[in-house]
């Protein structure tokens, strides 16, 4: 997707202040977190900086957090739907999450350098060709992350259905001994009645998007549903894996409406 400025009509003259507040404030714990990041990276094997970071901007961007249910274990491998760049600050700001990203991100210099340091795995989903590879990456990323957190659906949604699941990465789990004890825990991501309204979808420009949920005066509602970590039977093999994540999401939205 391509970054243009929004179009003036459709964030109000008061939501331009605001939006100023907040990327100043923004660019503020950068610049602190930053020199924490540097100064705890020879004391810590995981460096805590980057989750401290990333529940912090989702809090400046108006994110009210609330959480159902409970993780099992530090070194988690999680399976999340997708709706918007907020998943990310959310998801790493509550579980310390490393993620699995598009390798179109990593062609921004910056943003490149940013996802470096929360240890992002960037992968070409496109080239089916490299599919064994990107399960080595993603192998290799949970051997090293104390979790692990991919979007299986592959692109973000309205968050009122769960798309497909796509299941080529799971094969990083597939008769892998040191993978067999790592919990694999689907995420609910729900932001309620405004969902569509605050989801990143179709041909929005992201800085559009990004402008949107920074001019709110309301607050982003989000609930992150921590949902049963897979049992045996649903981790038999990869396809298996998405089936079942994706139907235990459908089941917990089903639950709440």
């Amino acid at each position: 997707m391509t970054s243009a400025l929004p179009a003036p009509g459709r964030i109000a003259p008061w939501g331009w202040p605001l939006i100023a507040v907040r990327l100043s404030a923004m660019l503020a714990m950068l610049v602190a977190c930053t020199a924490l990041y540097y100064i705890a990276a020879p004391f810590a094997s995981r460096n805590p900086v980057p989750r401290w970071f990333l529940r912090s901007i989702a809090a400046i961007a108006g994110v009210r957090l609330s959480v159902r249910g409970t993780h099992p274990a530090r070194r988690t491998f999680f399976l999340a739907n997708h709706v918007s760049w907020i998943d990310i600050p959310a998801v790493a700001g509550l579980t310390g999450s490393a993620f699995v990203a598009h390798d179109g991100l990593a062609q921004i210099g910056p943003l490149r350098w940013l996802c470096g340091l929360n240890d992002t795995v960037f992968i070409a989903r496109h080239e089916r060709r490299s599919v064994a590879t990107q399960a080595d990456q993603v192998r290799s990323a949970l051997r090293k992350a104390s979790a692990l957190t991919i979007f299986p659906e592959g692109t973000t949604s309205y968050g009122d259905e769960t798309l497909a699941f796509k299941s080529s990465l799971l094969s990083a789990l597939e008769d892998d001994a040191e993978a067999a004890p790592i919990p694999v825990q689907p995420i609910w991501l729900d932001y309620g009645p405004e969902s569509r309204d605050i989801a990143w979808v179709g041909s929005e420009p992201g800085l559009d998007n990004a402008f949107r949920i920074l001019a709110r005066l309301r607050p982003v509602e989000l609930t992150v549903h921590f949902l049963p970590p897979l049992g045996p039977q649903d981790r038999a093999d990869r396809k298996r894996m998405a089936a079942a994540a994706r139907a235990a999401i459908d089941a917990a939205r089903e639950d709440q409406g």
